[in-house]
């Protein structure tokens, strides 16, 4: 797997609902798992950014999160609940729009629960850029982009270096 591999923005695929996974499919993810990780790497290598992907981005319509920031995570069905009413408002970006930065709000802190390619539960409570790293990919698996979450129609910018962060 590769750059090339990495959904675009129109692509339709992008845009669709992701089925959940089953035990059964573990097996067969593990190697998915890994090769997302490994394209974590090389985007943030050419970029300077990337530190989680979901699955429908390479064409994969499952439930499936990869956190790549220390080492590989395999987040799998995850649900998100306990969102604050705080919110926090950034300017997003995605590896499927990598130089297009979108201006847009999130909740400041929520708890996600999760299998794991073990098949064990997590739960995690989460704060501040990790809140909203987890709402980005999430929103993924519902077919949601970064782009249907602007605050307004100006909300958009092109990012002008690999890396650059907008304040």
């Amino acid at each position: 797997m590769d750059l090339s591999d990495i959904l675009l923005l129109g692509d339709p695929r992008l845009y669709e609902v992701c089925t959940p996974i089953e035990r059964k499919d573990i097996a067969s993810l593990r190697s998915l798992v890994t090769d997302m990780a490994s394209l974590i790497l090389a985007f943030r290598q050419k970029y300077g950014a990337g530190r989680a992907i979901a699955a429908p981005q390479v064409g994969v319509s499952k439930r499936l999160i990869v956190l790549n920031i220390d080492q590989p995570v395999a987040i799998i069905n995850p649900q998100l609940t306990h969102l604050s009413e705080d919110k926090i408002r950034l300017w997003d970006d995605c590896m499927s729009f990598p130089n297009l930065l979108v201006r847009l709000e999130r909740h400041r802190s929520c708890q996600l629960q999760f299998k794991d390619l073990d098949w064990q539960d997590h739960t995690w409570n989460l704060n501040g850029d990790l809140s909203e790293l987890i709402q980005h990919e999430y929103d993924h698996l519902d077919g949601i982009l970064a782009i249907h979450r602007a605050l307004d129609n100006r909300s958009f910018r092109w990012r002008s270096t690999p890396g650059e962060t907008i304040l």
